[in-house]
Protein backbone atom coordinates (compact mmCIF):
# COMPACT_ATOMS: atom_id res chain seq x y z
CA UNK A 1 0.00 0.00 0.00
CA UNK A 2 1.33 3.45 -0.79
CA UNK A 3 1.79 5.69 2.23
CA UNK A 4 0.27 9.22 1.92
CA UNK A 5 1.37 12.34 3.16
CA UNK A 6 4.75 12.73 5.66
CA UNK A 7 5.18 9.10 5.48
CA UNK A 8 5.82 9.25 1.60
CA UNK A 9 8.21 12.17 1.90
CA UNK A 10 10.68 10.35 4.47
CA UNK A 11 11.88 7.07 5.02
CA UNK A 12 10.54 4.26 6.66
CA UNK A 13 11.26 3.98 9.87
CA UNK A 14 11.00 7.16 11.48
CA UNK A 15 8.85 8.62 13.91
CA UNK A 16 6.80 11.88 13.53
CA UNK A 17 5.51 14.17 16.26
CA UNK A 18 3.44 17.05 15.95
CA UNK A 19 0.89 19.42 17.62
CA UNK A 20 0.43 20.44 20.92
CA UNK A 21 -0.43 17.10 22.62
CA UNK A 22 2.25 15.20 21.08
CA UNK A 23 5.28 17.18 20.81
CA UNK A 24 4.71 20.14 23.00
CA UNK A 25 3.55 18.29 26.27
CA UNK A 26 5.23 15.34 25.59
CA UNK A 27 8.79 17.41 25.74
CA UNK A 28 7.35 19.01 28.31
CA UNK A 29 6.69 15.81 30.25
CA UNK A 30 10.12 14.61 29.66
CA UNK A 31 11.92 17.75 31.33
CA UNK A 32 9.37 17.38 34.46
CA UNK A 33 10.47 14.27 35.08
CA UNK A 34 14.37 15.02 34.94
CA UNK A 35 13.62 17.86 37.30
CA UNK A 36 11.83 15.75 39.24
CA UNK A 37 14.74 13.79 39.94
CA UNK A 38 17.39 16.94 40.32
CA UNK A 39 14.75 18.88 42.76
CA UNK A 40 14.88 16.44 46.01
CA UNK A 41 18.46 16.98 45.90
CA UNK A 42 18.80 21.09 46.21
CA UNK A 43 19.88 22.73 48.88
CA UNK A 44 21.61 21.80 51.90
CA UNK A 45 19.03 18.98 53.13
CA UNK A 46 18.81 17.68 49.70
CA UNK A 47 18.67 13.88 49.37
CA UNK A 48 21.38 11.74 48.02
CA UNK A 49 20.96 10.00 44.86
CA UNK A 50 22.62 6.69 43.64
CA UNK A 51 23.31 6.45 40.09
CA UNK A 52 25.25 3.46 38.33
CA UNK A 53 26.40 4.25 35.22
CA UNK A 54 26.90 2.01 31.98
CA UNK A 55 30.78 1.17 33.14
CA UNK A 56 29.67 0.07 36.52
CA UNK A 57 30.90 2.52 38.39
CA UNK A 58 28.63 3.77 41.50
CA UNK A 59 27.79 7.46 42.21
CA UNK A 60 25.97 8.33 45.54
CA UNK A 61 25.90 12.00 45.55
CA UNK A 62 23.52 15.51 45.65
CA UNK A 63 25.49 17.34 42.90
CA UNK A 64 23.10 17.76 39.99
CA UNK A 65 25.69 18.45 37.71
CA UNK A 66 27.37 14.92 38.32
CA UNK A 67 23.79 13.48 38.20
CA UNK A 68 22.61 14.87 34.81
CA UNK A 69 26.29 13.95 33.55
CA UNK A 70 26.07 10.24 34.40
CA UNK A 71 21.94 9.50 33.47
CA UNK A 72 22.34 8.61 29.60
CA UNK A 73 19.57 10.98 28.60
CA UNK A 74 17.91 10.02 25.79
CA UNK A 75 14.70 12.65 25.15
CA UNK A 76 16.04 15.36 23.06
CA UNK A 77 14.22 17.80 24.97
CA UNK A 78 15.30 16.90 28.57
CA UNK A 79 19.17 17.07 26.73
CA UNK A 80 18.11 20.75 26.44
CA UNK A 81 18.08 20.76 30.02
CA UNK A 82 21.31 19.42 30.91
CA UNK A 83 22.86 21.33 28.19
CA UNK A 84 21.90 24.06 30.46
CA UNK A 85 22.94 22.37 33.61
CA UNK A 86 25.93 21.37 31.73
CA UNK A 87 26.87 25.10 30.97
CA UNK A 88 26.03 26.75 34.49
CA UNK A 89 28.68 23.86 35.70
CA UNK A 90 31.42 24.97 32.77
CA UNK A 91 30.71 28.96 33.45
CA UNK A 92 30.04 28.53 37.54
CA UNK A 93 30.74 25.51 38.29
CA UNK A 94 28.00 26.04 40.72
CA UNK A 95 24.26 26.47 40.58
CA UNK A 96 23.47 23.34 38.31
CA UNK A 97 20.73 21.96 40.41
CA UNK A 98 19.23 25.45 40.20
CA UNK A 99 19.29 25.75 36.62
CA UNK A 100 17.98 22.21 35.75
CA UNK A 101 15.12 22.51 38.96
CA UNK A 102 13.70 25.85 38.08
CA UNK A 103 13.74 24.82 34.00
CA UNK A 104 11.95 22.29 35.29
CA UNK A 105 9.16 24.10 37.36
CA UNK A 106 8.40 27.25 34.38
CA UNK A 107 7.52 24.32 31.66
CA UNK A 108 5.15 22.83 34.33
CA UNK A 109 3.63 26.59 34.60
CA UNK A 110 3.59 26.91 31.06
CA UNK A 111 2.37 23.70 30.43
CA UNK A 112 -0.68 24.96 32.60
CA UNK A 113 -1.23 28.19 31.05
CA UNK A 114 -1.02 25.82 26.99
CA UNK A 115 -3.97 23.97 28.59
CA UNK A 116 -5.77 27.11 29.39
CA UNK A 117 -5.48 28.28 26.10
CA UNK A 118 -2.65 30.46 25.43
CA UNK A 119 -0.23 29.94 22.57
CA UNK A 120 3.53 28.69 23.26
CA UNK A 121 4.37 31.74 21.67
CA UNK A 122 2.79 34.25 23.78
CA UNK A 123 4.38 32.26 26.49
CA UNK A 124 8.06 32.83 25.26
CA UNK A 125 7.16 36.70 25.02
CA UNK A 126 6.22 36.71 28.53
CA UNK A 127 9.01 34.77 29.61
CA UNK A 128 11.27 36.86 27.68
CA UNK A 129 10.03 40.01 29.47
CA UNK A 130 10.19 38.06 32.83
CA UNK A 131 13.51 37.10 32.96
CA UNK A 132 14.79 40.57 31.34
CA UNK A 133 13.26 41.88 34.41
CA UNK A 134 14.36 39.60 37.03
CA UNK A 135 17.99 40.26 36.17
CA UNK A 136 17.31 44.23 37.29
CA UNK A 137 15.52 43.07 40.14
CA UNK A 138 18.66 40.85 40.71
CA UNK A 139 20.90 43.85 40.42
CA UNK A 140 18.72 45.69 43.24
CA UNK A 141 19.03 43.64 45.73
CA UNK A 142 22.87 43.30 45.42
CA UNK A 143 24.37 43.98 48.78
CA UNK A 144 26.15 47.63 49.10
CA UNK A 145 29.93 47.63 49.54
CA UNK A 146 29.88 43.53 48.10
CA UNK A 147 32.08 44.65 45.12
CA UNK A 148 34.61 45.39 46.44
CA UNK A 149 36.62 42.27 47.99
CA UNK A 150 39.91 40.86 49.06
CA UNK A 151 40.39 37.70 47.60
CA UNK A 152 43.08 37.41 49.88
CA UNK A 153 41.18 37.62 52.83
CA UNK A 154 40.17 34.52 54.14
CA UNK A 155 37.57 35.18 56.21
CA UNK A 156 35.26 37.34 53.32
CA UNK A 157 36.35 34.20 50.89
CA UNK A 158 34.82 31.94 53.41
CA UNK A 159 31.54 33.55 53.62
CA UNK A 160 31.01 33.59 50.13
CA UNK A 161 32.30 30.20 49.70
CA UNK A 162 29.77 28.56 53.06
CA UNK A 163 26.67 28.43 50.69
CA UNK A 164 28.08 26.53 47.96
CA UNK A 165 29.89 24.06 49.96
CA UNK A 166 26.63 23.50 52.37
CA UNK A 167 24.78 22.56 49.87
CA UNK A 168 26.93 19.71 48.74
CA UNK A 169 27.94 18.68 52.58
CA UNK A 170 25.88 20.22 55.18
CA UNK A 171 27.79 20.31 58.57
CA UNK A 172 30.85 19.80 57.06
CA UNK A 173 31.30 23.49 55.97
CA UNK A 174 33.28 24.80 58.66
CA UNK A 175 35.69 22.04 58.40
CA UNK A 176 35.99 22.40 54.44
CA UNK A 177 35.60 25.90 53.78
CA UNK A 178 38.83 26.85 55.93
CA UNK A 179 40.77 24.11 53.79
CA UNK A 180 39.60 25.19 50.13
CA UNK A 181 40.09 29.16 51.04
CA UNK A 182 43.16 28.65 52.10
CA UNK A 183 44.36 26.41 49.13
CA UNK A 184 43.16 29.15 47.00
CA UNK A 185 44.74 32.57 48.19
CA UNK A 186 47.87 30.21 48.41
CA UNK A 187 48.33 29.97 44.88
CA UNK A 188 46.04 33.10 43.75
CA UNK A 189 48.18 34.97 41.21
CA UNK A 190 48.74 39.00 41.69
CA UNK A 191 45.80 39.53 38.82
CA UNK A 192 42.88 37.04 40.64
CA UNK A 193 41.05 37.01 37.37
CA UNK A 194 43.69 34.94 36.16
CA UNK A 195 42.96 32.37 39.08
CA UNK A 196 42.77 28.45 37.56
CA UNK A 197 40.86 26.30 39.20
CA UNK A 198 43.64 23.40 37.65
CA UNK A 199 45.85 25.03 40.72
CA UNK A 200 44.48 23.44 43.44
CA UNK A 201 44.48 19.73 43.72
CA UNK A 202 42.67 16.74 45.55
CA UNK A 203 44.10 13.76 46.74
CA UNK A 204 41.75 11.45 48.35
CA UNK A 205 42.82 8.72 50.65
CA UNK A 206 41.04 6.22 52.76
CA UNK A 207 40.86 6.10 56.10
CA UNK A 208 40.87 8.56 59.18
CA UNK A 209 38.21 11.16 59.21
CA UNK A 210 37.46 14.68 57.69
CA UNK A 211 38.74 16.49 60.60
CA UNK A 212 42.54 14.69 59.76
CA UNK A 213 42.70 16.67 56.19
CA UNK A 214 45.29 19.14 55.63
CA UNK A 215 46.82 21.29 53.05
CA UNK A 216 49.94 20.86 51.43
CA UNK A 217 51.46 23.26 49.64
CA UNK A 218 52.77 21.80 46.97
CA UNK A 219 52.08 17.61 45.45
CA UNK A 220 50.66 14.99 46.76
CA UNK A 221 51.70 11.84 44.48
CA UNK A 222 49.88 8.33 44.59
CA UNK A 223 53.03 6.33 44.63
CA UNK A 224 56.10 5.36 46.15
CA UNK A 225 59.40 6.60 45.36
CA UNK A 226 61.33 4.35 42.72
CA UNK A 227 64.55 3.39 44.65
CA UNK A 228 66.00 3.80 48.07
CA UNK A 229 66.34 7.39 48.98
CA UNK A 230 62.89 8.12 50.44
CA UNK A 231 63.86 12.20 51.74
CA UNK A 232 65.58 14.60 50.24
CA UNK A 233 65.62 18.71 51.38
CA UNK A 234 66.36 21.99 49.16
CA UNK A 235 67.12 20.03 45.94
CA UNK A 236 67.40 20.74 42.43
CA UNK A 237 64.96 18.65 39.67
CA UNK A 238 64.80 17.39 36.35
CA UNK A 239 61.81 15.79 34.59
CA UNK A 240 62.86 13.53 31.69
CA UNK A 241 59.29 12.59 29.64
CA UNK A 242 60.70 9.76 28.24
CA UNK A 243 61.82 7.69 30.77
CA UNK A 244 65.58 6.62 32.50
CA UNK A 245 66.63 3.91 30.19
CA UNK A 246 68.57 2.85 27.53
CA UNK A 247 66.15 3.68 24.57
CA UNK A 248 66.40 1.19 21.49
CA UNK A 249 67.65 1.99 18.17
CA UNK A 250 64.85 2.40 15.49
CA UNK A 251 66.87 0.64 13.00
CA UNK A 252 67.98 -3.16 13.64
CA UNK A 253 71.59 -3.74 13.32
CA UNK A 254 73.48 -6.77 13.86
CA UNK A 255 76.99 -7.32 15.61
CA UNK A 256 79.62 -9.91 14.89
CA UNK A 257 81.50 -10.73 18.10
CA UNK A 258 85.14 -12.57 17.49
CA UNK A 259 86.32 -13.56 20.77
CA UNK A 260 85.54 -13.31 23.98
CA UNK A 261 87.31 -10.06 25.27
CA UNK A 262 84.72 -8.54 22.67
CA UNK A 263 81.95 -9.98 24.13
CA UNK A 264 83.04 -8.83 28.03
CA UNK A 265 83.42 -5.12 26.59
CA UNK A 266 80.39 -5.06 24.76
CA UNK A 267 78.12 -4.94 27.79
CA UNK A 268 80.77 -2.69 29.41
CA UNK A 269 80.06 -0.62 26.90
CA UNK A 270 76.75 -0.18 27.73
CA UNK A 271 77.42 0.18 31.15
CA UNK A 272 79.52 3.25 30.56
CA UNK A 273 77.26 4.75 28.55
CA UNK A 274 74.52 4.47 31.14
CA UNK A 275 76.72 5.73 33.92
CA UNK A 276 77.47 8.55 31.57
CA UNK A 277 74.53 9.57 31.21
CA UNK A 278 73.16 9.94 34.97
CA UNK A 279 76.66 11.41 36.09
CA UNK A 280 76.18 14.23 33.22
CA UNK A 281 72.59 14.54 35.26
CA UNK A 282 74.34 14.39 38.45
CA UNK A 283 76.66 17.39 37.74
CA UNK A 284 74.22 19.47 36.61
CA UNK A 285 73.26 19.67 40.26
CA UNK A 286 70.15 17.88 40.04
CA UNK A 287 69.07 15.82 43.21
CA UNK A 288 66.12 14.41 42.03
CA UNK A 289 65.04 12.73 38.77
CA UNK A 290 61.31 12.59 37.46
CA UNK A 291 60.45 10.18 34.81
CA UNK A 292 57.65 9.90 33.11
CA UNK A 293 58.32 6.53 31.63
CA UNK A 294 59.52 3.01 32.47
CA UNK A 295 63.15 3.42 35.03
CA UNK A 296 65.51 0.70 33.72
CA UNK A 297 67.49 -0.99 36.25
CA UNK A 298 70.73 -0.13 34.77
CA UNK A 299 69.91 3.23 35.40
CA UNK A 300 68.16 2.76 38.42
CA UNK A 301 71.29 1.19 39.81
CA UNK A 302 73.63 4.02 39.32
CA UNK A 303 71.01 7.07 40.42
CA UNK A 304 71.45 4.83 43.60
CA UNK A 305 75.01 5.29 43.33
CA UNK A 306 75.23 8.80 42.58
CA UNK A 307 72.27 9.18 45.45
CA UNK A 308 69.71 10.47 42.93
CA UNK A 309 65.99 10.21 44.08
CA UNK A 310 63.78 8.75 41.31
CA UNK A 311 60.23 9.56 41.05
CA UNK A 312 58.13 8.05 38.45
CA UNK A 313 54.42 9.71 37.04
CA UNK A 314 53.09 7.90 34.42
CA UNK A 315 50.33 10.55 34.02
CA UNK A 316 51.33 13.41 31.86
CA UNK A 317 48.86 15.69 32.95
CA UNK A 318 50.38 14.80 36.68
CA UNK A 319 53.84 15.43 34.69
CA UNK A 320 52.73 18.96 33.52
CA UNK A 321 51.63 19.78 37.07
CA UNK A 322 54.41 18.85 38.69
CA UNK A 323 56.75 21.01 36.24
CA UNK A 324 54.19 23.72 36.83
CA UNK A 325 54.89 23.19 40.68
CA UNK A 326 58.57 22.53 40.97
CA UNK A 327 59.23 25.40 37.72
CA UNK A 328 61.38 22.62 35.55
CA UNK A 329 61.12 21.94 32.15
CA UNK A 330 60.19 18.85 30.97
CA UNK A 331 63.06 17.68 28.43
CA UNK A 332 62.11 14.57 25.87
CA UNK A 333 65.41 12.77 26.02
CA UNK A 334 67.77 12.03 29.00
CA UNK A 335 70.91 14.21 28.40
CA UNK A 336 72.78 16.63 30.42
CA UNK A 337 69.70 19.27 31.39
CA UNK A 338 70.88 23.04 31.19
CA UNK A 339 71.11 25.01 34.17
CA UNK A 340 67.62 26.85 33.37
CA UNK A 341 65.73 23.31 32.71
CA UNK A 342 66.15 22.56 36.49
CA UNK A 343 63.38 22.65 39.04
CA UNK A 344 63.30 23.33 42.58
CA UNK A 345 61.80 21.69 45.17
CA UNK A 346 62.10 22.33 49.21
CA UNK A 347 61.06 18.87 50.03
CA UNK A 348 60.39 15.69 48.46
CA UNK A 349 59.47 12.69 50.89
CA UNK A 350 57.62 9.14 51.11
CA UNK A 351 55.18 9.53 53.66
CA UNK A 352 52.57 6.55 54.94
CA UNK A 353 49.17 8.23 55.18
CA UNK A 354 46.10 5.56 56.37
CA UNK A 355 48.67 3.07 55.09
CA UNK A 356 48.89 4.30 51.54
CA UNK A 357 52.68 5.58 50.73
CA UNK A 358 52.30 8.66 48.76
CA UNK A 359 55.64 10.76 47.66
CA UNK A 360 54.76 14.71 48.95
CA UNK A 361 56.72 17.32 47.15
CA UNK A 362 56.52 20.75 49.42
CA UNK A 363 57.29 23.98 47.99
CA UNK A 364 56.44 26.34 50.39
CA UNK A 365 58.54 29.92 49.11
CA UNK A 366 58.02 31.68 45.94
CA UNK A 367 57.13 29.98 42.99
CA UNK A 368 54.12 28.07 44.66
CA UNK A 369 51.86 27.81 41.88
CA UNK A 370 49.92 24.42 42.53
CA UNK A 371 48.69 23.24 46.41
CA UNK A 372 47.02 20.21 46.88
CA UNK A 373 43.74 19.37 49.79
CA UNK A 374 44.36 16.19 51.15
CA UNK A 375 40.98 14.57 51.69
CA UNK A 376 40.35 11.54 54.50
CA UNK A 377 37.08 9.63 54.54
CA UNK A 378 36.07 6.23 55.25
CA UNK A 379 34.48 5.09 51.70
CA UNK A 380 35.04 6.04 48.41
CA UNK A 381 31.80 7.59 47.98
CA UNK A 382 32.21 9.43 50.91
CA UNK A 383 35.54 10.99 49.67
CA UNK A 384 34.45 11.34 45.83
CA UNK A 385 31.76 13.29 47.21
CA UNK A 386 33.63 15.44 49.42
CA UNK A 387 36.24 15.96 46.75
CA UNK A 388 33.10 17.40 44.62
CA UNK A 389 32.24 19.81 47.71
CA UNK A 390 35.80 21.48 47.56
CA UNK A 391 35.71 21.44 43.52
CA UNK A 392 32.51 23.57 44.20
CA UNK A 393 34.16 25.62 46.73
CA UNK A 394 37.03 26.15 44.35
CA UNK A 395 35.11 27.02 40.99
CA UNK A 396 33.02 29.67 43.13
CA UNK A 397 36.35 30.88 44.55
CA UNK A 398 36.77 31.20 40.89
CA UNK A 399 33.95 33.28 40.45
CA UNK A 400 34.04 35.76 42.89
CA UNK A 401 37.79 36.59 41.98
CA UNK A 402 35.61 37.77 38.25
CA UNK A 403 32.39 39.35 40.23
CA UNK A 404 32.27 39.36 43.95
CA UNK A 405 29.04 41.16 44.58
CA UNK A 406 26.72 38.89 46.74
CA UNK A 407 23.00 38.68 47.17
CA UNK A 408 20.79 37.41 50.29
CA UNK A 409 20.88 33.43 50.32
CA UNK A 410 18.45 30.54 51.79
CA UNK A 411 15.83 31.57 49.27
CA UNK A 412 15.62 35.37 50.85
CA UNK A 413 16.67 36.49 47.10
CA UNK A 414 14.00 34.23 45.20
CA UNK A 415 10.53 35.03 47.36
CA UNK A 416 12.05 39.11 46.59
CA UNK A 417 11.98 38.43 42.83
CA UNK A 418 8.48 36.51 43.18
CA UNK A 419 7.20 39.22 44.83
CA UNK A 420 8.55 42.28 42.58
CA UNK A 421 7.97 40.14 39.08
CA UNK A 422 4.05 39.50 40.23
CA UNK A 423 3.54 43.52 41.21
CA UNK A 424 5.23 44.12 37.45
CA UNK A 425 2.89 41.55 36.01
CA UNK A 426 -0.08 43.57 36.94
CA UNK A 427 0.86 46.41 34.97
CA UNK A 428 1.20 44.47 31.69
CA UNK A 429 -1.05 44.61 29.41
CA UNK A 430 -1.94 41.66 27.21
CA UNK A 431 -1.41 37.66 27.77
CA UNK A 432 1.88 37.83 28.62
CA UNK A 433 1.00 39.04 31.72
CA UNK A 434 -0.27 35.39 32.23
CA UNK A 435 3.08 34.31 31.43
CA UNK A 436 5.17 36.74 33.75
CA UNK A 437 2.66 35.90 36.45
CA UNK A 438 3.82 32.43 36.67
CA UNK A 439 7.68 32.85 35.81
CA UNK A 440 7.20 35.03 39.01
CA UNK A 441 5.16 31.94 40.96
CA UNK A 442 8.03 29.32 39.36
CA UNK A 443 10.35 31.42 41.95
CA UNK A 444 8.42 29.99 44.88
CA UNK A 445 9.56 26.03 44.33
CA UNK A 446 13.23 27.16 45.43
CA UNK A 447 11.67 27.99 49.05
CA UNK A 448 9.17 25.15 48.76
CA UNK A 449 11.63 22.82 47.84
CA UNK A 450 14.32 23.74 50.56
CA UNK A 451 11.24 22.91 52.94
CA UNK A 452 10.48 19.75 51.55
CA UNK A 453 13.36 18.60 51.79
CA UNK A 454 14.60 19.35 55.79
CA UNK A 455 10.06 18.02 55.80
CA UNK A 456 9.04 21.67 57.21
CA UNK A 457 5.70 22.64 56.08
CA UNK A 458 6.38 24.84 52.59
CA UNK A 459 2.98 26.53 52.45
CA UNK A 460 3.70 27.98 55.96
CA UNK A 461 6.87 29.13 55.51
CA UNK A 462 6.48 30.71 52.12
CA UNK A 463 3.56 32.67 53.09
CA UNK A 464 5.26 33.80 56.53
CA UNK A 465 8.28 34.63 54.01
CA UNK A 466 5.73 37.17 51.92
CA UNK A 467 4.75 38.36 55.23
CA UNK A 468 8.29 39.30 56.19
CA UNK A 469 8.97 40.65 52.97
CA UNK A 470 5.99 42.74 52.28
CA UNK A 471 7.33 44.50 55.22
CA UNK A 472 10.30 45.40 53.75
CA UNK A 473 12.54 42.71 55.33
CA UNK A 474 14.64 41.93 52.18
CA UNK A 475 17.14 39.85 53.82
CA UNK A 476 14.73 37.56 55.52
CA UNK A 477 15.38 33.84 54.40
CA UNK A 478 14.79 30.33 55.66
CA UNK A 479 17.07 28.97 58.77
CA UNK A 480 16.29 25.41 58.03
CA UNK A 481 17.67 24.20 61.41
CA UNK A 482 15.15 26.13 63.57
CA UNK A 483 12.32 25.65 60.59
CA UNK A 484 11.94 29.34 60.77
CA UNK A 485 12.30 32.65 58.93
CA UNK A 486 15.22 35.34 60.01
CA UNK A 487 17.48 37.16 58.32
CA UNK A 488 19.92 35.97 56.33
CA UNK A 489 22.59 38.38 57.36
CA UNK A 490 22.95 37.48 61.22
CA UNK A 491 23.54 33.82 59.63
CA UNK A 492 25.46 35.27 57.13
CA UNK A 493 24.12 32.77 54.27
CA UNK A 494 25.08 34.38 50.83
CA UNK A 495 24.98 33.66 47.13
CA UNK A 496 27.17 35.01 44.79
CA UNK A 497 25.36 37.20 42.44
CA UNK A 498 26.98 35.52 39.61
CA UNK A 499 25.87 32.30 40.13
CA UNK A 500 21.94 33.32 40.31
CA UNK A 501 22.35 35.49 37.17
CA UNK A 502 23.58 32.91 35.34
CA UNK A 503 21.57 29.93 36.63
CA UNK A 504 18.35 32.23 36.32
CA UNK A 505 19.46 33.01 32.68
CA UNK A 506 20.25 29.31 31.12
CA UNK A 507 17.52 27.87 32.90
CA UNK A 508 15.44 30.55 31.20
CA UNK A 509 16.74 30.30 27.99
CA UNK A 510 16.36 26.27 28.10
CA UNK A 511 12.89 26.48 28.71
CA UNK A 512 12.37 29.20 25.72
CA UNK A 513 13.93 26.52 23.41
CA UNK A 514 11.65 23.85 24.48
CA UNK A 515 8.53 25.83 24.28
CA UNK A 516 9.25 26.44 20.32
CA UNK A 517 9.62 23.33 19.28
CA UNK A 518 6.10 22.25 17.98
CA UNK A 519 7.26 18.97 15.79
CA UNK A 520 9.65 16.07 16.20
CA UNK A 521 10.77 14.52 13.44
CA UNK A 522 13.12 11.46 14.24
CA UNK A 523 14.89 8.88 11.81
CA UNK A 524 15.37 5.89 12.05
CA UNK A 525 18.78 5.04 13.95
CA UNK A 526 21.62 3.68 11.93
CA UNK A 527 22.81 0.24 12.37
CA UNK A 528 26.04 0.57 13.62
CA UNK A 529 27.83 -0.54 17.05
CA UNK A 530 25.69 0.70 19.72
CA UNK A 531 27.67 3.74 21.37
CA UNK A 532 27.98 2.06 24.65
CA UNK A 533 31.33 -0.06 22.92
CA UNK A 534 33.12 3.01 23.30
CA UNK A 535 37.20 2.43 23.64
CA UNK A 536 38.34 2.99 27.15
CA UNK A 537 41.76 4.37 27.78
CA UNK A 538 41.70 8.30 28.74
CA UNK A 539 42.68 9.04 32.54
CA UNK A 540 40.39 10.47 34.85
CA UNK A 541 41.32 14.06 33.98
Amino acid sequence: MQAYGIQSMLKEGHKHLSGLDEAVLKNIDACKQLSAITRTSLGPNGMNKMVINHLDKLFVTNDAATIVNELEVQHPAAKILVLAGKAQQEEIGDGANLTVSLAGELLQNAEELIRMGLHPSEIIIGYNKAINKTIELLDELVVEGSENMNVKDKNEVISRMRSAVASKQFGLEDVLCPLVAEACIQVCPKNPTNFNVDNVRVAKLLGGGLHNSTIVRGMVLKSDAVGSIKRIEKAKVAVFVQGVDTSATETKGTVLIHSADQLENYAKTEESKVEELIKAVADSGAKVIVSGGAVGEMALHFCERYKLMVLKISSKFELRRFCRTTGAVALLKLSQPNPDDLGHVDSVSVEEIGGVRVTVVRNEDGGNSVSTVLLRGSTDSILDDLERAVDDGVNTYKAMCRDSRIVPGAAATEIELARKLKEFSFKEMGLDQYAIAKFAESFEMIPKTLAENAGLNAMEIISSLYAEHAFGNVKVGLNLEKGACEDVSALSIWDLYVTKFFALKYAADAVCTVLRVDQIIMSKPAGGPSRRDQPAGMDED
